[in-house]
């Protein structure tokens, strides 16, 4: 047993408590009456409440609060298919961060289920539960119908992790990246390396960002993704391009940025060196990198360098998107989560970058100095604005595209609540 394998395992089990998250009551049952009050008879009055107006709900139970984390287990981070039970230790971290960075609760759900209709089933019929639904773990190409289907069925924001929470954030590390450098997004010439959910998802993001279509060149397992390549999924194929390129080495040839979602080592330092000057390399395997930033260094000292590690600058870290998405979003009561609100987070997180960082963050990264540059592209996690940047963004961004139940008229107001929420976790 490694010293990693011991310290997570002693911290899963720490003080004889297995596991990561429990349930807390908000309300007293410490007499009689409380206990009246909380069952029944007492319970019966908000029940005949909502059974009138559904939308009661939100104020008589923990729904506008609460997200559902689920997952089948099919593709539990770099490990692959595991099973549902084996998903549940990521299932409940999903819930830590959401309650540390967003004051959000969660339930895990774990279900033993691999066809995706009947998934779709299961999530729709348990959704009234909830304020929203974060899928996660979720294999591809099963994932895209699993999101795109219960989008269409429920009421309440569904958000499969996997594909935008990466594209988010690295969304917003390619704006300023590409600032840093003085190129223009519409200019850049993008590989992607990796077709699964979050490879898509990136391309798609890019796209949206600016980055032009046939600019992007996307390989899976097999090669380059062209036109004409048999066997391609309709996902795949939306990202298929007219070219004579077939193996990554022709692709990065030239290539202003390497986006990698794919195994470790495969960018190697010659591939490396043919990429134009000032190269923005974003290296998403984990937990072993397509390259490493030692590599990369050695090879060129002109790169700009991304991973979702936390041991190396620059961390694509999912943890800067979701929680603060679905606050933003539950704090309108938006019905879904729109592509404005997705881009809206990743022009907020570029911006705070942008921001002079405060003593609390350099203190909770053992006094580390950061500002930016080309090894500061996107915010840290333990930075207590983040949530006053993306959740306000967000909520707008819900409100103008007209999905917010409850529209936010008051936003310095809003923002300070949020100020306010989140002071008990710093």
């Amino acid at each position: 047993m490694d010293e990693l394998e011991k310290k997570a395992l002693e911290y899963h089990s720490m003080d004889g408590v297995p596991g990561k998250v429990s349930v807390v009551p908000t309300k007293p049952c410490r007499t009689a009456e409380d206990l009246s009050l909380a069952y029944t008879p007492g319970v019966a009055k908000p029940v005949l409440r909502i059974a009138a107006d559904k939308d009661e709900a939100y104020s008589y139970t923990s729904k506008g609060n609460l997200v559902a984390v689920i997952s089948n287990g099919t593709a539990i981070l770099g490990l692959g298919n595991k099973g549902a039970l084996a998903s549940k230790p990521v299932m409940e971290g999903k819930g830590v961060l959401f309650k540390r960075f967003a004051d959000i609760d969660v339930f895990d759900i774990e279900i033993d289920e691999k066809d995706p209709e009947k998934i779709v089933e299961i999530v729709k019929a348990i959704s009234p539960t909830f304020g929203g639904i974060n899928l996660e773990d979720i294999k591809g190409p099963e994932c895209f119908y699993i999101e795109r289907e219960l989008i269409k069925r429920c009421d309440i924001p569904v958000f499969h992790d996997d594909q935008h929470g990466t594209a988010i954030i690295a969304t917003a590390g390619l704006m300023n990246a590409a600032e840093i450098t003085g190129r223009k997004i519409g200019n850049l010439k993008v590989v992607v390396n990796g077709a699964g959910a979050a490879g898509i998802s990136c391309a798609r993001m890019f796209v949206a960002a600016g980055v032009k279509k046939e600019n992007i060149i996307m390989l899976d397992s097999h090669g380059v993704i062209y036109k004409g390549r048999e066997g391609l999924t309709e996902e795949k194929a939306e990202f298929a391009v007219e070219t004579d390129k077939r193996t990554l080495a022709d692709a990065v040839n030239g290539a202003d940025v390497f986006m990698g979602l794919s195994v470790a080592g495969c960018l190697k330092k010659e591939m490396l060196r043919s990429m134009a000057k000032d190269p923005i390399v974003f290296a998403m395997a984990n937990p072993d990198p397509e390259i490493t930033p030692e590599e990369a260094l050695s090879a060129r000292n002109d790169v700009i360098m991304a991973t979702g590690r936390s041991d190396y600058p620059n961390q694509i870290n999912n943890v800067l998107g979701f929680p603060f998405i679905f606050r933003g979003a539950l704090d309108v009561r938006a019905t879904r989560i729109t592509e404005n609100m997705k881009m809206a987070a990743s022009k907020a997180l570029a911006a705070l970058a942008k921001e002079s960082v405060p003593e609390e963050v350099r203190k909770a990264y053992g006094g580390e100095d950061f500002s930016f540059g080309r090894e500061y592209i996107v915010p840290k996690p333990f930075d207590p604005r983040v949530i006053e940047y993306e959740a306000v963004a967000v909520a707008k961004a819900a409100v103008e595209d007209g999905v917010a139940i409850k529209p936010i008229t008051d936003w310095e107001g809003y923002r300070e609540s949020l100020k306010n929420r989140m002071a008990k976790y710093w």
